[in-house]
């Protein structure tokens, strides 16, 4: 059989097949009420295609632990109950149609209020819809952005404490797996880079102190989810700035995630997300399909921690060569989930495999 439809157990989770749903942000939710940041019918009918389409692991996208760690108004929250509540509704269903329910929990840093994309994703002032980004270090993501506000230490503190609530939420609203996000120049991926923190407390300078928020949030989620159950950490494995000899700025590297990524495991992360980039403007990134898999294959191979590839995996064939050749242990799909709800089942055909499908859709299978 593919190794695509393999199923992948870890810790007590069994996830059927190693196709899985990227996160990736509708910026669909409500923006004004009690219902700021509440998932509503769009988000159902987005994921609940993907389930009914044979994806083995479906991970929400960046769901905001407090109102001013959200992206743009419009994203998704985890902050109260009534948040919670709407997404078991969309985690129930997909679980009975069997796909693994997961949830990204994130905070923005300097990369919160902004706009949404298709109006254009500028920063949005205060006096309007707009808020006061936070970050480790006064430096705004690029000309016209907001410079953030420099955390305190007490508010550090406070922002550990929101992702241990938001964890507790989504397990209680029946997610079975959390995934801290730690990549794309959101908060925690700005306390990792040189780049971006330019503290000289215990949360800036050295690499250790560089990653002391980072492993605070993985101890306190690890600490509120079950032993049983898995936990995920989304990184960007390089900045892409010290790659390219032509840019002078200093960022997050490698070899940086290769260490990095033997810590989590001691503290008890299950698989890293690998990603890239993000977190600096005007960074030259050689997109092409699968550029991020050497990334993931680094990590497993020299850290020993399971991994997901991602990033312009579009084709079965081409996702299946990069399971058998032992670069990474699930590829996660993004784009092309997006144009085509059903590439588990499609892939399944090509491939000889099996995918769950609703009795509704077996003449199809």
């Amino acid at each position: 059989m593919s190794a695509l439809f393999e199923p992948y157990t870890l810790r007590s989770l069994t996830i059927p097949n190693r196709i899985w749903m990227a996160p990736m942000c509708q910026y669909s939710a409500e923006v004004s009420g009690p219902d700021v940041g509440v998932a509503n019918d769009w988000h159902f009918a987005h994921y609940a295609a993907r389930a009914t389409g044979g994806t083995g692991l479906i991970l929400v996208e960046a769901t905001a632990v407090s109102s001013e760690g959200r992206i743009s108004p419009a994203d998704l929250g985890i902050w109260n109950d009534r948040q919670a509540e709407a997404l078991g509704r969309i985690a129930a269903f997909l679980a009975r149609h069997g796909a693994t329910p997961g949830i990204q929990l994130a905070h923005a840093g300097r990369k919160a209020s902004t706009d949404r994309p298709w109006l254009g994703g500028g920063p949005l002032p205060e006096e309007g819809e707009g808020w006061q980004p936070v970050g480790p270090s006064p430096v705004a993501y690029d000309d016209g952005h907001t410079v953030p506000a420099e955390l305190s230490k007490d508010r550090i503190k406070e922002i550990v404490g929101e992702f241990a609530d938001a964890a507790r939420r989504a397990l209680a609203a029946g997610f079975r797996v959390a995934e801290v996000h730690g990549a794309h120049g959101y908060l925690i991926g700005e306390f990792l880079s040189p780049h971006t923190n330019h503290r000289t407390d215990e949360y800036g300078g050295s690499f250790e102190n560089r990653t002391r928020f980072a492993l605070e949030v993985v101890d306190a989620v690890r600490a509120v989810w079950p032993e049983e159950l898995p936990l995920f950490f989304r990184i960007s494995a390089t900045d892409w700035l010290t790659e390219n000899p032509e840019d002078e700025r200093e960022g997050w590297t490698g070899d940086d995630t290769v260490r990095f990524a033997r810590d989590l495991r001691t503290h008890g992360v299950d698989l890293l997300d690998v990603s890239t980039g993000g977190l600096a403007p005007r960074a030259h990134i050689p997109a092409a399909p699968g550029f991020q898999v050497p990334f993931a294959q680094r990590v497993r191979t020299e850290a020993g921690l399971p991994v997901a590839a991602v990033g312009l995996i579009t084709d079965p064939v081409q996702a299946e060569k990069i399971l058998a050749d032992g670069q990474a242990d699930a590829v996660l799909l993004g784009r092309e989930l997006l144009r085509n709800p059903s590439f588990a089942r499609h892939a399944a055909r090509e491939l000889g495999g099996r995918v769950h499908a609703p009795q509704q859709y077996h003449r199809a299978v």
